[in-house]
């Protein structure tokens, strides 16, 4: 936010620019057990979302990038919670399992900048795009189903009671 609030007077006065937010699967997705990290995502959405309404006047475009899982060590960086929660040890635990092999099988990370570049070139920016395999796949069906089976699938993906 620091970063667009120094650059954006200068691309309002030149009549152009881009502003590039790289967001997440997660910014539209739930991922249970990733609460906090999926509510900043789901703000960086919101926050793009509305600042490219107000800058779009100006010749500015602020652009979303959704990458999905990405083959890199995200998943050791995890915080561990202040205070054991036993009763979420056994949920918490495969979800990491799941994260685990979803990163290590996931897109590589030069497929990201790739979406970077051709949001900062393309002559009609689109607000988002996804970034991966997954992410394209994940996105298309959670527009498309309705919110019961989406939410079904999210439990069956991990692995959790219906």
């Amino acid at each position: 936010m620091r970063t667009t609030k120094a650059v954006l007077p200068h691309m309002r006065v030149q009549g152009r620019g881009r502003i590039i937010n790289v967001s997440s699967l997660s910014g539209f997705v739930p991922s249970p057990f990733m609460a906090l990290y999926v509510s900043t995502k789901h703000a960086v959405e919101g926050y793009s979302q509305s600042l490219d309404h107000e800058v779009r006047d100006y010749g500015v475009r602020v652009l979303l990038v959704e990458p999905g899982p990405i083959n890199t060590p995200f998943a050791g960086h995890s915080v561990e919670a202040d205070t054991p929660m036993p009763l979420y040890a056994a949920g918490r635990r495969n979800y990491d399992e799941l994260l685990g092999k979803n990163l290590s099988n996931g897109d590589d990370p030069a497929v990201v900048a790739k979406v970077i570049v051709a949001a900062v070139t393309d002559r009609n920016p689109k607000l988002r795009r996804t970034a991966g395999t997954t992410a394209r796949t994940i996105n298309a069906v959670y527009r498309v189903a309705p919110a019961r089976i989406f939410d079904r699938v999210i439990r069956r993906f991990n692995r959790m009671p219906s």
